[in-house]
């Protein structure tokens, strides 16, 4: 294995401690955006959307809906985690690209797109767990990023979706699955929790 790949993730820790005043600039925020964009999704989906909480007013109102956690107004950055539901419907818009450069046959984005339109139109359930699977692949490749250029950063579940869903308007295909901050950790963040032994979670088929 990779030992640096596997150092980011050993010593990955959940912050909620940071240097309060400490800013990234905004090359940093979009390098870690563009970076968690190259995360899996069904089809090409890429059915997230991404808002980087950091002026002061913004995080003032997303600290009110995220029930008060200090760390939203510490860390230079929040970035708010989308799925976005009903994301079949602009497949074909996704996957031109990858058509014109020579990656997908035209056949496989026709093939998909209707494979997709099957499954998905009607589905709710479906598109709502769509929604989420490629948000929070997205927010761990994010996090990842952040690791391996030196910053730290959190997941954070703690919030009023609805709350969030208003007070950064968003569109009612737009589902506010995580919160990630980041930026450069104060003292006092606890080292990364023991986890589970792997006889209790891995069984071989």
């Amino acid at each position: 294995m990779n030992t640096a790949i596997k150092d980011l993730i050993e010593s990955r820790v959940s912050t909620t401690r940071y240097q309060a005043g400490r800013d990234l600039p905004e090359s940093v925020i979009r390098e870690l955006v563009q970076l968690a964009t190259r995360a899996p999704s069904a089809y090409n989906l890429q059915n997230w959307k991404f808002i980087a909480v950091r002026s002061a007013a913004a995080k003032a109102r997303l600290h009110a809906v995220a029930y008060q956690q200090r760390q939203v107004l510490d860390a230079p950055v929040t970035f708010i985690i989308c799925g976005t539901l009903a994301a079949h419907e602009t497949l074909p818009q996704m996957l031109q690209p990858s058509v014109d450069a020579g990656i997908l046959p035209a056949a496989t984005l026709q093939g998909w797109a209707a494979m997709a339109s099957e499954s998905h139109a009607g589905n709710p359930q479906l598109q709502r767990d769509e929604a989420l699977r490629s948000a929070s692949l997205t927010a761990m490749t994010l996090m990842l990023a952040a690791q391996g250029i030196g910053l730290a950063s959190g997941a954070m579940s703690g919030f009023d979706a609805e709350g969030v869903a208003r007070e950064f308007d968003l569109e009612a295909n737009e589902l506010p699955v995580m919160l990630v901050t980041a930026g450069y950790p104060a003292a006092g963040n606890w080292p990364q929790k023991v986890r589970r032994p792997l006889h209790e979670v891995l069984a071989f088929a």
